[in-house]
């Protein structure tokens, strides 16, 4: 029987670059009909997104899902908050995590498990200039390093 097969809907990249990540977790999320058909179709955007929590929910913030085009009146609005579903537990330990000074929960990736609509959702703390400086001379140095041996 194979594994649980993933396919990635979107992959927020800038994120990796701009923050350090402290820690990951996994969110389903409450999505309308168009929403699902949309992101099937890789019609969605986390550039900009972040995740609040507020009332024992965490709510997911600017994620861009595009509107279906075969949707007719029923179609969502494109920016409009969604819930992220975790456990009591899980949202209690973000909590903390939040609360701690420049803590943010930021969206890595939108994925399909299962036919199911997962989130990964990082705890992250923002980078420094000169670290992103730091990392991309070291990405540098790797690729000279591979370069090399390649020969």
């Amino acid at each position: 029987m194979p594994e649980t097969e993933e396919k990635n809907i979107t992959v927020n990249r800038k994120a990796r670059h701009e923050y350090h990540i402290i820690q990951v977790y996994e969110a389903g999320i409450s999505l309308l009909g168009s929403e699902v058909k949309s992101l099937r179709e890789h019609n969605a955007n986390l550039t900009d997104a972040y995740a609040s929590i507020g009332n024992g929910e965490v709510i997911l913030k600017n994620a861009h899902i595009g509107t279906y085009k075969q949707a007719n009146i029923n179609n969502h609005e494109p920016l409009r908050e969604r819930r992220l579903l975790l456990r009591k537990s899980e949202i209690r330990k973000l909590i903390k995590f939040t609360e701690e000074k420049g803590n943010t929960l930021i969206p890595l990736r939108l994925y399909f498990r299962k036919g199911l609509v997962k989130v990964e959702l990082a705890v992250a703390k923002g980078k420094k200039t000169y670290d992103k400086r730091q990392d991309i001379a070291k990405k540098d140095f790797q690729r000279q390093q591979e370069r090399k041996i390649s020969y």
